[in-house]
């Protein structure tokens, strides 16, 4: 499961239809690819929960629920529905189920990384700027930011956030039981947070130090 807190609601005077679409094409786009990659390895790791739910699939109307992208679209906050595993059918429960939470972030800096790999090839072609060209710009740049930002997001030690199931888990037992107790205030926790922007230099930093990593990869851009 994730939250889509990256998204800020659009203001009419700066409305751009090709803008919104760009927008809305990039974000299905990484929500299915993340929300397919946490049953994607769910299914590896001997769970076929969500293959049987129809959730390996990069089809975006598998993954939205509907008053989450309202919300997105609306207030810039908003929520996929979530993949469903069943830890009862991995080996190491507590490993596995942060492999599959990992694979979700993963997915989206491997998105970055292929969108930042094109970007540098068009580059390297000097591909004449008009007006097709900087509307294909323009995608790589939010398809960039948006899965680095999703990735980074989702990262985050805050229950329901994935973080929570790769981080947390490596506490002591008895820290780790204690904190999950309190799970069902990760959302109070993570809506303060965002209302307060408590969360912004952290992901900021963060955001940019993965960027310059895919970047470096590529020989810079």
């Amino acid at each position: 499961m994730y939250i889509l807190g990256l998204l800020r609601p659009f203001r009419m005077g700066n409305f751009n239809i090709v803008s919104l679409l760009i927008r809305a094409i990039v974000v299905l786009m990484a929500i299915s690819a993340h929300e397919m990659a946490h049953g994607f390895v769910a299914y590896k790791l001997g769970d076929p929960t969500a293959k049987s739910m129809g959730r390996l699939s990069l089809n975006p109307l598998k993954h939205l629920d509907p008053i989450g992208a309202i919300c997105m679209l609306l207030f810039g906050f908003g929520w996929a529905k979530p993949v469903i595993i069943n830890p009862y059918y991995f080996k190491k429960p507590k490993r596995d189920t942060a492999l599959v939470s990992l694979g979700g972030p993963l997915a989206n800096f491997i998105l970055a990384f292929l969108a930042i790999v094109i970007f540098k090839i068009l580059i390297v072609a000097e591909v004449p700027l008009n007006w097709f060209t900087n509307v294909i710009a323009t995608f790589l740049s939010s398809f960039i930011s948006l899965n680095i930002g999703l990735g980074v997001f989702n990262l985050i030690p805050i229950p329901p956030l994935d973080g929570s199931k790769i981080f947390l888990p490596l506490l002591p037992s008895r820290l780790y039981y204690d904190i999950m107790r309190y799970e069902h205030l990760g959302w109070f926790i993570l809506v303060f947070a965002l209302a307060t922007d408590v969360l912004t230099p952290i992901m900021s930093t963060a955001h940019s130090f993965i960027f310059n990593i895919l970047t470096f990869l590529v020989g810079g851009l």
